[in-house]
């Protein structure tokens, strides 16, 4: 097994033991533990990006897991099969895109590899890693574009797996990339419309709104913190 530990991230003195546990399956090609901001009392910033880490874990990848199949096993902290990487380092090593190299987005890439390869992908909620995350705006927005780079770019490359896997991960799947592209159009237009009618778009801000609402008021019943109502 090899164990991928990001450079400014801390794992508790369990997790290595918690996540040799899943992949005594030799189906499970991969798995990983639950990212925290170690950082997490720097700013208002970090306090949002701990919160966005436990709903991008504890849901998004949670629920990916009941299939075996979480999309990504983000780099912090994650566990392969040596076995499993021989097979696809090549593939691996040589990472393109529309002919380019392609030097971002290793995690997701690798994770996509393993699923096409045929093995499960696992997340492991009481593996914790500790990492740092931006503290200021900038860092934060650059990060973010190279995520959603790889999330589009890994998409197109593993669109042929949906078939094959459960109907609820194509709908999460499809959520993940249309979803954001959704709430930019609906906010132009809403804007437009009171730009250009000078009438007040409600029911588009309060969708948008009750939507946020929801999912938030959900996060803090589970995780019983009411922090997460602020995430709105």
């Amino acid at each position: 097994l090899v164990l991928n530990v990001d450079s400014d991230t801390e794992i508790d003195s369990d997790v290595v033991s918690k996540l040799v546990r899943k992949m005594q399956n030799p189906a499970v090609g991969a798995a990983m533990g639950q990212l925290k901001a170690s950082n997490r009392n720097d700013s208002w910033l970090t306090r949002l990006i701990d919160m966005e880490y436990w709903l991008a874990c504890n849901e998004e990848r949670a629920a990916q897991t009941r299939f075996g199949a979480v999309m990504c096993c983000c780099g912090p902290c994650a566990m392969y099969r040596r076995s499993a990487l021989l097979l696809l380092l090549e593939q691996y090593e040589t990472q393109f895109f529309r002919g380019k190299p392609s030097d971002f987005g290793e995690d997701r890439h690798l994770t996509i590899l393993m699923l096409k390869a045929g093995f499960r992908t696992e997340y492991v909620p009481d593996a914790i890693a500790a990492t740092v995350v931006p503290d200021t705006l900038l860092p934060y927005l650059r990060q973010q574009l190279r995520w959603a780079r790889s999330t589009y770019r890994d998409t197109l490359l593993g669109l042929h797996l949906l078939p094959g896997l459960d109907r609820y991960l194509t709908l999460d799947v499809v959520g993940q990339n249309l979803g954001p592209l959704l709430l930019a159009i609906s906010s132009i237009a809403a804007l437009a419309q009171l730009a250009l009618t000078g009438t007040v778009p409600w029911w588009t801000g309060l969708t948008i709104i009750a939507m946020t609402m929801i999912r938030c008021s959900v996060a803090a019943v589970r995780a019983g913190e009411l922090r997460f109502l602020g995430f709105s």
